[in-house]
């Protein structure tokens, strides 16, 4: 299993439900088959109950996870979720556990795969990237209310796969309307 893949959308649609003992993740209307050992499944809208590390795939509707310790031990039933290949080791880099920072309520940490044309369009906007890749981005209001915008290109590459307009497929997700100074330009939120 690699690192980092090229995807950062595999499949996210239907729901979940997780059994934090066994360490179980039971799908209603997913695909699971469209993942692989090694993907990251972060549940929750935002991530708001975490990620974690798929370790087997039984059907498209159960598969298991290598560990609870980057969720959040709240109960999960009927929740959202998304699977990339985003890089694993950011799981225990704490700017990116969670999808608020630490400090200002105000911050927010997130990682976008980010391809070449994105990172063209973002390049006039507070949300340039250094190089297209796996970039992690964090936004806070500091304390005179502007809005602050730092990255850090986690893996430097141009291999992050492009979506296709259904974004159904693999691929870039569409999360370039969460990205604000990619989404206002390229999609209709």
């Amino acid at each position: 299993m690699a690192l980092w893949g090229t995807a950062d959308s595999v499949f996210s649609v239907g729901t979940v439900s997780v059994t934090y003992a066994t360490k179980v993740v039971t799908g209603s209307g997913t695909s699971f088959s469209a993942a692989a050992v090694g993907d990251v499944i972060t549940i929750g809208v935002g991530g708001t109950f975490g990620s974690a590390i798929i370790s087997g795939i039984t059907s498209q509707t159960q598969l298991s996870i290598g560990s609870t310790q980057f969720l959040s031990g709240a109960a999960i039933s009927g929740v959202a979720y998304t699977m990339s290949q985003r890089p694993k080791y950011v799981l225990h880099d704490p700017n990116f556990a969670t999808i608020t920072g630490s400090g200002n309520s105000s911050s927010i940490n997130r990682i976008y795969g980010i391809d070449p044309t994105e990172a063209g369009i973002a390049r006039t906007t507070k949300y340039a990237v250094a190089h297209p890749g796996w970039v992690g981005i964090h936004t806070y209001v500091d304390m005179h209310g502007n809005l602050r915008v730092k990255s850090e290109t986690l893996v430097a590459f141009s291999g992050i796969s492009s979506g296709t307009p259904s974004y159904t497929a693999y691929g870039d997700a569409n999360d370039d309307n969460v990205n604000p100074g990619i989404g206002a330009t390229v999609f209709t939120p």
